[in-house]
């Protein structure tokens, strides 16, 4: 990772782009371990997590992780998802979180020098160039593993440096929840 430790870094996280790549990788993220792993590495200003949220429903799958890092060091920005229904009459949500995340990081430019994003979505190539312009370095996490990289390609060359999720995995990831119950419990040894 090409951070210099005097940097002042900030950490943006797409949480729907970050799901769908850990997913596709076959990880959970320790969000524990995230932050402390860029806290170790330069002085960590903020870590943002942005989602959208399905207000109607009355248990959402995404409440309790999004409790636990409001609680834990993240900023977390939510947004109620948007509700339609396509032409073929499919129930569709839409949640895109990309302008508030825009915003907050040009507002936020002044009192940093690295912003890393987690994020593959080439809408943000065009944030990526301006703060550049502002002398930020950017480094873009998501990953070139899956069948289908998940980063589009014009912001991987925009970007100043290239994290795949996978090398990050291997300090952050675990494997998924469902993996984690069906492993077998390993016994202590009371021996010393």
């Amino acid at each position: 990772m090409a951070i210099d430790p005097r940097e002042k870094i900030v950490l943006f996280i797409d949480g729907a782009n970050l799901y769908a790549a850990s997913r596709a990788i076959g990880i959970d993220i320790d969000y524990r371990r995230l932050l402390a792993e860029f806290q170790s590495k330069a002085y960590l200003l903020r870590a943002y997590y942005y989602t959208a949220l399905v207000e109607d429903q009355e248990y959402s799958s995404i409440r309790p992780l999004i409790d636990w890092l409001d609680y834990n060091g993240y900023t977390v920005v939510t947004k109620p998802a948007k509700e339609f229904t396509d032409a073929a009459g499919r129930r569709k949500i839409k949640g895109n979180m990309d302008i508030e995340l825009t915003v907050d990081a040009l507002e936020m430019a002044p009192f940093f020098d690295h912003m890393v994003l987690f994020s593959g979505d080439g809408d943000f190539t065009a944030l990526v160039a301006a703060l550049q312009r502002k002398g930020k370095r950017v480094t873009v996490v998501s990953t070139l593993t899956t069948q289908t990289p998940m980063i589009a390609d014009d912001l991987r060359r925009q970007a100043d440096f290239f994290l795949d999720l996978s090398e990050l995995a291997k300090t952050v990831g675990r494997p998924p929840a469902a993996q984690r119950e069906a492993a077998p419990a390993v016994a202590e040894s009371d021996e010393e």
